[in-house]
């Protein structure tokens, strides 16, 4: 029988928080994944005695690891022109998982992440600990090293470029599948003036690729334009179906091949999609274990734990 681990087992025990704080500043499941076993291996380094508050002390620790990620993330991508989408979190069937509900959380759809790609890493920090996780501002201005006031501001200055960059979007989850299922046949069905009732005129749509398709514009607007790449799209496929997308309404499609298309969150408002956020690129698409004719694993997550 193992030798019981009690600093491992108080670590485990804060796991399932910190995970949903590194998501939620890094967009990536694989980043807060070495993100928390960094922290873990700071924390198995430490006199834990000495720790008044372990919860406290371990999400200052791995906010820090995740600023960080963010410097290091922000200088790799400086001279990139790809656009890169956060990972998602996929459920095929009617409801988000106990994990993925602390992942998710209440509305942190997509589309904020993609917003708080925007802000600079300690506003992102700021923001994230303070508006999503309440963590009061002596406790940020620790990790982002400036003061408290100072923190304030990075927060408030990340709240107006959340606001500014959508309004709030469609919460009732009964209704946003009735507007995706409108827009799947509509698009299956190559019924172009269905998808412009449906498609708000002003509709943005994000792509990532990966390396594949390079030259293809990232940003589309427009609703004729995000018509006829639905109607396209619908032709490449094999089979698309809707799925719930960090919480919302969503579509996963997969090729001739059986392997995944694309994942899409879509984003509504007064009953029409005004942002539809697509990942399409392979290798990041395999990675979320989906497969189409009854083969699909379920959503992914990320790597199932660290190993104190």
């Amino acid at each position: 029988m193992p030798e019981r681990n009690p600093l491992a087992e108080s670590f485990e025990s804060h796991r399932g928080r910190l995970r949903a704080v590194a998501y939620r500043m890094l967009g990536s499941l694989d980043e807060a994944d070495d993100a928390l076993q960094e922290g873990w291996l700071r924390l198995s380094r430490s006199d834990a005695t000495r720790i008044e508050n372990l919860g406290g002390w371990l999400t200052t620790v791995v906010a820090r690891i995740c600023m960080n990620m963010l410097d290091a993330r922000k200088a790799r991508r400086e001279d990139s022109l790809e656009l890169h989408l956060p990972d998602p979190i996929v459920s095929l069937t009617d409801e988000v998982d106990a994990e993925q509900e602390v992942l998710v959380g209440e509305a942190v759809g997509l589309a904020l992440l993609v917003v708080l790609d925007t802000l600079t890493p300690a506003e992102r920090i700021a923001f994230v600990l303070h508006d999503l996780f309440s963590v009061p501002f002596d406790e940020v201005a620790t990790v982002v090293e400036r003061t408290p006031a100072a923190a304030r501001q990075l927060a408030s200055r990340a709240r107006r470029r959340v606001r500014g960059a959508s309004a709030r979007p469609d919460v009732d989850l009964g209704r946003q599948r009735e507007v995706v299922g409108a827009f799947l046949d509509a698009a299956r069905n190559g019924d172009f003036a269905s998808l412009l009732d449906v498609l708000d005129p002003d509709v943005v749509v994000r792509t990532d690729r990966g390396t594949v398709g390079l030259g293809a514009p990232p940003v589309v607007r427009g609703a004729r334009s995000a018509a006829e790449g639905a109607v396209l799209a619908a032709r490449l496929v094999q089979g698309a179906r809707p799925a719930l997308v960090n919480g919302a309404a969503g579509v996963v499609s997969w090729g001739p091949d059986g392997e995944p298309f694309s994942v899409m969150a879509l984003s509504l408002r007064q009953g029409r999609i005004v942002a539809i956020d697509v990942l399409a690129d392979p290798a990041r698409l395999h990675r979320l274990g989906l497969r189409l004719e009854g083969q699909e694993r379920g959503p992914q997550t990320g790597r199932t734990s660290t190993n104190p």
